[in-house]
């Protein structure tokens, strides 16, 4: 249940975002998401009494949180820019083929089995993720500068993180309160943030940024505590080779949310490729 939580609300994140970084810098959205998911997060650690639990922890995990914020940080700014760049129908699903990655990590790190049907349903994530991303421009895109690959690289790198977001956040939040880990891990993708804005000299673009943009990037940061607080919650208690394909059905939730209120449509190929990376999914739970 938490993890279907987790892939409702990122299903809703990347909507959201998608929206309140049109005409925002990437970096600059994704340091502002971050502050209302730290925000949100440590919230939480209050409102659970989970705080207590900072004195305890161990060096082995705090290292591991550490390297699992910054994974999380690279992801997540590669993630943006290329929903930037990119339609959110074609970008979500390089994104969430970080799931066959992972498996093949939890295998090799966390000792956990590669049955003979979780092969078959890497197969269908992956022939599915191929279909997806089938690429056509129009002259739409490239009026507005979206011709070309960069998108698919930018994906490619999120993925990438993201899987070794999910194998290093489930080693740090072994021992300690799911809640806090989270709050902790935030930490380190806000100092991350805002150290690329910084360094980059665009923390003048915030004096820019519409009311529009605020709103949207404001409600994709609480979008995202919630997935985050859910995503952990069910790493805690369950196999990441098992929470992560359930998270990455909020590929479903996103491509439902741009058709209703992007008018992004699916290709007939894109749309099998759905059906085979959802297949594949639900394959990788039983």
């Amino acid at each position: 249940m938490f993890a279907l939580g987790s892939a409702f609300f990122a299903g809703v994140t990347s909507v959201l975002a998608k929206v309140g970084i049109r005409d925002t810098d990437s970096n600059v959205a994704t340091a502002l998401r971050t502050t209302v998911v730290a925000v949100f997060s440590w919230v939480m650690v209050l409102i659970t009494g989970a705080g207590s639990g900072l004195a305890s922890i161990q060096w082995g995990t705090a290292v591991f949180l550490l390297l699992s914020g910054l994974a999380t940080g690279a992801s997540w700014i590669c993630y943006f820019r290329a929903l930037q760049l990119g339609d959110i129908n074609k970008v979500v699903p390089i994104d969430k083929s970080s799931i066959v990655l992972t498996v093949l990590l939890a295998f090799l790190f966390l000792g956990e089995p590669v049955s003979p049907l979780k092969g078959v349903a890497l197969v269908l994530i992956g022939a599915g993720t191929l279909m997806m991303v089938e690429r056509r421009e129009n002259a739409r895109e490239k009026a507005e500068g979206k011709e070309g690959k960069a998108w698919l690289v930018y994906a490619a790198l999120s993925a990438v993180f993201a899987s070794l977001t999910s194998i290093l956040g489930k080693i740090g939040i072994s021992e300690i309160d799911s809640n806090l880990g989270t709050a902790l891990r935030t930490m380190v993708v806000l100092a991350l943030a805002w150290g690329i804005v910084l360094g980059q000299g665009k923390q003048g673009d915030l004096a820019r940024i519409d009311r529009r943009s605020w709103l949207f990037i404001v409600l994709s940061g609480f979008a995202t505590g919630l997935s985050w607080l859910c995503y952990y919650r069910a790493l805690q208690e369950g196999p990441a080779s098992v929470v992560v394909p359930i998270d990455k059905l909020s590929i479903v939730v996103t491509v439902a949310f741009a058709s209703i209120f992007m008018h992004e449509r699916l290709t007939r190929r894109a749309a099998w490729g759905l059906v085979l990376v959802v297949a594949g999914t639900l394959m990788m739970t039983v």
